[in-house]
């Protein structure tokens, strides 16, 4: 967080976040970012379960407007006719639910605090969502309201109507709150401390707020009743509202800023916008989104394609955000969600790796080195201030999902590059997370003894969705036998966790052909059905699990007996109606349902386990079935509309999923130096690298109908494998797709060309 001192105003007011050397863009990305994408979404149906994220790229606060009542996970949602205020918050999503927040809201007319009284009517007509800049009319008070923020602080802009009844309401929410409103400095100061979970017991958000007209009154409100002659209140519910009286057209303007940390270094963040106008402020917000979204040109392809793929871009670089501010000295501090202290170095928060593991990561490892490198920094930290690395923070340690994929997220980085983390400290955290129970569920292994003695997780043991935990477990364990490798750990070491990779050959089922819950005596569980979601598994069926082999697809495809019944089982979930049990939910969630009005069979790409099924074909010797089905769920479960996605965009992991699709390759198996082919969408992609050097994708005869690889060159030269090599690719390189509308069966098809598997190919 910046501050009052010379020594940081140069840094502080570019308010933009640091990136490595690079290009600056001359291009206007921006212009092809909607946040408004996946916003049409509710508890039963998820179309993206996003919200409008006004901010900066990782930026530590998102501002929104709130269109649900206060509490409401649902904060934004397109479907709804009012706007209760403007909201700073920290949701990194619906389910998670917020923390930290606060509200915004300028009315006219009679003073209200209540958020129903105060809410007004708008439209999606008279509403401007751009990624640094929010602006829309409030129709029942006559105001328009803009919103132009920075990495802690915002601008907000206030058009009012000729009245002298013209106010901002500022809602500091419940659960403990406090307001103090200092008019000889045009100064609301306050904290909140709502929130859902993951916080020690004196967690508090600052914020203070400074507006640049004098008060023409003043109120108070404790728990919504209106404290007649006071100026401050801490309270369970406490706010505030300040009046003005105001011309036709006038323009009342505030700057606000908050902090985990204290008071005061709120007042330090306010220092991001310094003296800067609102324009100036958006204006830098641009050119902070245009720099990051500029990593990556494309030409060519339709507006809606554009549309689609930066607003995927934009999504993937919103999470995980920074909880670091800076002190006086330019100092990088955190508040510790985990023990309450105010401590040096890096922190990011608000991810699930139970998602992002897959390609968010990835994709920070290959574009955005530098940003990941200061996350890794904050992973060390969370180990030694909580014991444990998260594997869903939102901010501290929270009991979501399954499986232990810091260690893929922490393995990865390190594989790939990715330098000035502690790895003694990292290497403790997956060891001593590998081999306990945690805290809560979701930290550490739940059932490890079970699954170190047995090697696997048993399903009649009270341990839910234990095939699901025994399949990332292996897999995780594969991430950690390749890092200890990497770092030159005792042999008998890297030899364990080598074996317990192999682990998911545990749970395989001849009889089906799919994996399968075992019993703690060795025997399946019975009855068994593919089609039952949760149970064995996790948001999913036996259908959508049996591919969470991300290390060995071959040692997985000769289990089920070789390439044909490995294809076969592919083409059985496109082929299969989207039949389903949801008899271990007592009701069919959203999940469940998004697969069901797809139209693409059993495949469920509204959610995780299932997103790299369809690049498995590569391992297989059918790469073009790949490149087909890829293109199609591109083609139909992707749109640059309010329900643009198919399911929960999950903290830029759905998204991230199609940036790599788009381009035309993705990380099927984090932990490894390879990227799994499929074809690029658009006619040609440039990839700015940090180091300065460029990755080319020339596909000048791509088309709908032209979505097959035909032939493929590197640096000229005949490329005939099923994958890019990390490696090779951060020397910068050239590749050139030649595309048609029939399918090539000769190429990638031998065993040679097949990604990498721990197995050797039959």
């Amino acid at each position: 967080m910046p501050k009052l001192f010379p020594i940081l105003s140069a840094m502080l007011l570019t308010a933009a976040p640091t990136l490595a050397q690079g290009p600056v863009a001359t291009k206007d990305y921006a212009q092809w970012v909607n946040p408004i994408i996946g916003t049409d979404s509710k508890p039963s149906l998820s179309n993206g379960n996003t919200y409008p994220a006004i901010a900066l790229p990782w930026g530590m606060n998102f501002w929104m407007p709130q269109t649900g009542k206060m509490g409401n996970g649902w904060a934004y949602q397109y479907s709804a006719d009012k706007i209760r205020g403007f909201k700073q918050t920290h949701q990194p999503s619906p389910w998670m639910n917020d923390y930290g927040q606060f509200a915004i809201m300028p009315i006219t007319g009679q003073r209200v605090f209540d958020e129903d009284a105060r809410a007004s009517w708008y439209s999606h007509k008279a509403e401007v969502a751009e990624p640094n800049y929010y602006k829309v009319y409030l129709a029942d008070h006559d105001v328009t309201t803009e919103i132009a923020p920075t990495e802690r602080a915002a601008r907000f802009r206030f058009t009012f109507p000729k009245t002298d009844s013209a106010y901002v309401v500022i809602d500091a929410l419940d659960k403990g709150s406090m307001v103090k409103i200092i008019p000889q400095q045009r100064k609301i100061i306050g904290y909140t401390t709502r929130n859902s979970g993951g916080v020690p017991k004196n967690f508090k958000n600052y914020f203070v707020i400074e507006f640049d007209h004098d008060f023409t009154s003043t109120a108070v409100f404790k728990d919504k009743e209106l404290a007649v002659g006071l100026m401050e209140a801490t309270v369970n519910h406490a706010g505030a509202a300040v009046g003005f009286k105001t011309r036709k057209g006038e323009q009342v303007q505030a700057r606000v800023a908050s902090s985990f940390i204290s008071p005061e270094q709120a007042e330090l963040n306010l220092k991001e916008i310094g003296d800067q106008n609102f324009d100036a402020v958006r204006q830098k917000g641009r050119d902070a989104w245009n720099k990051t979204l500029g990593r990556i040109d494309v030409e060519g392809g339709t507006a809606d394609q554009k549309r689609t793929f930066y607003s995927c871009l934009y999504r993937a670089l919103l999470f995980p955000r920074k909880l670091y501010e800076l002190d006086a000295n330019g100092k990088v501090m955190h508040y510790s969600p985990f023990n309450g202290e105010v401590l040096p170095g890096y922190m990011y928060t608000d991810t699930g790796f139970w998602d992002t593991f897959r390609a968010l990561f990835p994709f920070l490892n290959l574009l955005y080195p530098d940003q990941n490198a200061e996350m890794q920094q904050g992973l060390a930290n969370d180990y030694k201030e909580s014991g444990w690395l998260p594997e869903w923070a939102s901010p501290g340690l929270r009991s979501v999902m399954v499986g232990n994929n810091s260690a893929s997220v922490v393995a990865d980085a390190y594989l790939k590059g990715i330098r000035g983390q502690d790895m003694n400290v990292l290497y403790e955290a997956l060891v001593h997370g590998a081999n306990n129970e945690g805290p809560l569920d979701a930290v550490g292994r739940k059932g490890v003894a079970y699954y170190n003695k047995l090697g696997y997780v048993p399903y009649d043991v009270k341990i839910n969705e234990n095939a699901a935990r025994t399949l990332e477990y292996a897999y995780d364990d594969f991430t950690i036998y390749q890092l200890a490798k990497a770092l030159g750990k005792p042999k008998k070491e890297i030899n364990l966790y080598a074996k317990r990779s192999q682990n998911y050959r545990n749970l395989f089922d001849k009889e089906s052909g799919l994996m399968r819950g075992k019993n703690e005596n060795g025997k399946f569980q019975a009855p068994f059905s593919p089609f039952k979601w949760g149970d064995a598994f996790t948001e999913g069926n036996s259908l959508h699990y049996t591919w969470s082999v991300f290390h060995d697809v071959a040692g997985l495809m000769d289990l089920m007996g070789g390439k044909q019944k490995f294809v076969a089982t592919l083409d059985t979930v496109f082929a299969l109606p989207p039949v389903f049990d949801d008899s271990y939910y007592g009701g069919t969630i959203h999940e469940i349902r998004e697969m069901q009005i797809a139209g693409m069979g059993n495949y469920a790409h509204g959610n995780q386990p299932i997103q790299h099924m369809i690049y498995l074909y590569n391992y297989a010797g059918q790469p073009w079935k790949a490149q087909y089905w890829l293109r199609e769920v591109m083609n139909r479960l992707y749109l640059p509309t309010a329900d643009g996605y198919c399911g929960d965009e999950d903290n830029g992991q759905t998204s991230a999923w199609y940036v790599f699709t788009a381009l035309g390759f993705y990380p099927v198996c984090p932990g490894t130096d390879q990227y799994v082919l499929g074809a690029p969408l658009f006619p040609k992609a440039t990839l700015h690298l940090p180091s300065g050097k460029d990755i080319v994708l020339n596909a000048p005869k791509n088309s709908d109908q032209n979505r097959y690889v035909n032939q493929l060159t590197m640096n000229g030269k005949v490329y005939d494998k099923n994958w890019l090599s990390h490696e090779e690719l951060m020397k910068g390189a050239t590749l050139d797709f030649d595309m048609t509308s029939t399918p090539n069966k000769t190429r990638g098809t031998s065993n040679a060309a097949a990604p990498f598997s721990m197995s050797k190919y039959k």
